[in-house]
């Protein structure tokens, strides 16, 4: 059983919070997408509204286990105290003497936000040693950041490991969790997966583990060109995965016994090249010119894909329908995106997996009309391929 912060009081206890603050900064290092901040408030509210004090841990970016002011967390202790108008310790170092002295000196009310785990390159090794030294700055450990919960670190395993009854989920990571794995356990029906973006070759054990759950499974994006492939059409200049095709083939094949419904673009916006401005045309799926390239999904696609949207009772979405960051190629993605915030007002449970699809629905300006969006690209992928995430395996008690 896992145990969330809804059943535990936190007064009097320092509350080691690990968080997925790994936000992009500006050339000012200012926040400038607050989303993941945002994400974590009900954890961090429910503790103090206890009385307890949340030590946040953290990574950002990438520094390779050395200290480097461009991936400092101090941005994100400013904008917490500035914008969101929370009292702020900022230690300098998420382990040792002085971070102990500065968590001991906070009051109930504070916060403490901790610097970068990730200048130590013993996280990401999973260190022992590294998660005893962490596990000295609080009484109880909350793992919140369901973004970084497919990684076996320090601060996602070994640290948890050394709290026996005292780890819990936080308010996000348990929404993660409830409604991703309440849609694969249980889901509304009709359940039908979207599934785009370039390759099929990190989207094979997702499709293959949505085939057993799902009524209807479509695919878009550069990833349909080698299901064209392998069903023996051409398709131009498309993308092409060829060591895929066999893969592509079994999927199908699999598809059709297992009596899942597995639509495929029925027309394709097409260009001359892999630019915005560059020629087009829509053209039949069966009809790609050897010159071209498919670029978006067409008009009957759109339409297509719509009503099965629309008869859904539950839809996981995980990857855009063409390249929507070229405006001329973004009306397949933002379609869906319209149809999915349409079914959710009907009733629908809709369910964005994170990564390009998340950053899709936020560009045209509809995050808030589904039911969910996934905080995690890599974690959401590899919940939806039935996988045990490590952050969250380690929690069971």
């Amino acid at each position: 059983m896992i145990k969330s912060i809804f059943d535990y009081n936190f007064n009097n206890q320092k509350v080691i919070v690990r968080v997925d603050f790994n936000v992009p900064l500006t050339d000012n290092c200012e926040v400038s997408d607050d989303t993941r901040i945002l994400a974590a408030l009900p954890t961090i509210n429910k503790i103090i509204n206890d009385g307890g004090i949340p030590v946040i841990i953290s990574h950002l970016g990438r520094p390779k286990g050395k200290r480097n002011d461009k991936y400092s967390l101090l941005p994100v202790a400013n904008y917490l105290r500035e914008k969101l108008k929370f009292n702020v310790i900022f230690a300098n170092d998420c382990i040792g003497t002085k971070t102990l002295e500065q968590i001991n000196e906070a009051k109930k009310g504070d916060i403490v936000l901790l610097e970068n785990l990730r200048f130590y390159e013993e996280e990401e090794k999973n260190d022992e040693n590294f998660a005893k030294l962490l596990s000295k700055n609080g009484d109880v450990f909350v793992n919140d950041a369901f973004g970084a919960a497919h990684r076996a670190h320090a601060s996602t395993t070994g640290l948890p490991k050394l709290f026996d009854n005292k780890k819990f989920v936080g308010a996000l990571m348990l929404k993660e969790i409830n409604f991703l794995g309440n849609a694969l356990k249980s889901p509304k029906r009709p359940f039908v997966s979207i599934i785009g973006g370039a390759k099929i070759s990190s989207k094979i054990d997702i499709i293959n583990n949505l085939l057993e759950k799902c009524d209807t499974i479509i695919i878009g994006g550069g990833m349909a060109f080698t299901f064209f492939k392998a069903m023996g059409l051409n398709i131009g200049k498309s993308l092409l995965e060829e060591d895929k095709i066999d893969v592509a083939k079994q999927l199908l094949e699999k598809a059709k016994s297992k009596k899942v419904n597995f639509l495929l673009p029925i027309d394709i916006v097409v260009g001359l090249e892999f630019k915005n401005d560059t020629t087009t045309k829509e053209v039949d799926f069966t009809m790609i010119p050897d010159d071209y390239m498919g670029l978006d999904i067409g008009q009957q696609t759109r339409n297509l894909f719509a009503k099965t949207i629309n008869e859904a009772g539950t839809i996981i979405w995980n990857g855009p329908m063409g390249v929507f960051e070229m405006p001329n190629f973004a009306l397949g993605t933002k379609f869906i995106a319209e149809a999915m915030a349409q079914a959710t007002k009907n009733g629908t449970i809709t369910i964005i997996g994170g990564g390009d699809s998340a950053a899709a629905v936020h560009q045209f300006n509809l995050n808030t009309a589904m039911s969910h969006i996934s905080t995690g690209g890599g974690a959401s992928l590899e919940f939806l391929e039935g996988k045990i995430l490590p952050g969250i395996g380690i929690l069971e008690q």
